[in-house]
């Protein structure tokens, strides 16, 4: 049996990895004011953060349509794909698992598809998606690789560095990341996405030490595993590159850039750790 893997841009995976796992992304929609584009098709991550600096409007995102996602597991048929594992955005921050779930009901009578909650965001899920395809690859089912992908899930960990909570706040993403209001001023916020939801992890009182801060705590978890930066047109993320490779001795680090649909609610300058525990 032959699996597609698809995910939505939620994933925030690099172009490069996506073409080299043959990945099928299903866009989000962006809004600024009355305009609306497709993430990845008509608004590149680079032209996003251009339009942020210079638009007065907030960005909004919108799940994809469960006919969105009808259309690519349906592409995958097309392509001699006869099963489709489908991994979205947490559920608790996306109406995306929704519309996967209904499209896979939708055609069930064509093509075998499963819907995964990643219960994550951003390269976290784009790392499952990436784990995945490279099962796929060897020829593993439907089954095999759902039943690793859901077994990866809770020991995947996502870290935020934020320079501001405005636009969690603005978004209504927050979370339980509320207790960190009140310090805006003072603090540089540490979140992380924990059981499907955005939650308050630490604060800090400078850039600086919020970043050595993601370091020390990738550091805690000892042996890991799928070890990513993500940045969101972060200045200083080769630093950090250079300081987290230095700290941990891990040379093998994915780099990948927050898009549209993450960095709508992140804000610019986030940065990001992505890893995966080994037991």
């Amino acid at each position: 049996m032959s699996v597609k893997i698809v995910l939505d841009s939620g994933g925030d995976t690099p172009p490069e990895l996506a073409r080299k796992y043959n990945l099928a992304i299903v866009p989000l929609k962006i809004r600024f004011g009355s305009e609306e584009f497709i993430d990845t098709v008509n608004l590149t991550t680079d032209q996003f953060w251009q339009k942020c600096q210079e638009s007065e409007d907030f960005p909004q995102t919108a799940a994809p349509s469960s006919g969105d996602f009808q259309s690519s597991f349906l592409e995958a048929k097309q392509a001699g794909h006869d099963q489709v594992i489908c991994i979205t955005l947490s559920s608790e921050l996306s109406a995306t698992y929704q519309s996967a779930t209904l499209a896979a009901r939708e055609v069930a009578n064509e093509i075998e598809a499963e819907v995964i909650d990643s219960r994550l965001a951003t390269f976290a899920m784009g790392t499952l998606a990436i784990n995945a395809a490279i099962e796929a690859e060897k020829g593993a089912d439907l089954k095999t690789i759902a039943t690793l992908i859901k077994s990866q899930i809770p020991r995947m960990h996502a870290f935020g560095a934020l320079d501001t909570l405005d636009n969690l706040r603005k978004g209504g993403r927050i979370g339980t990341a509320q207790a960190l209001f009140g310090s805006l001023l003072s603090f540089k916020p540490i979140i992380n996405v924990a059981n499907g939801t955005i939650e308050a992890e630490s604060k800090q009182r400078t850039r600086s030490k919020a970043l050595a801060y993601l370091i020390e705590k990738t550091q805690s978890f000892g042996s890991v595993t799928d070890l990513a930066i993500i940045h969101a047109n972060a200045p200083d993320v080769d630093d950090f590159v250079d300081r987290i490779k230095s700290q941990t001795g891990i040379d093998q680090i994915t780099i990948a850039k927050i898009g549209p649909v993450i960095g709508s609610h992140a804000g610019p300058r986030t940065m990001g750790v992505i890893l995966r525990t080994l037991d």
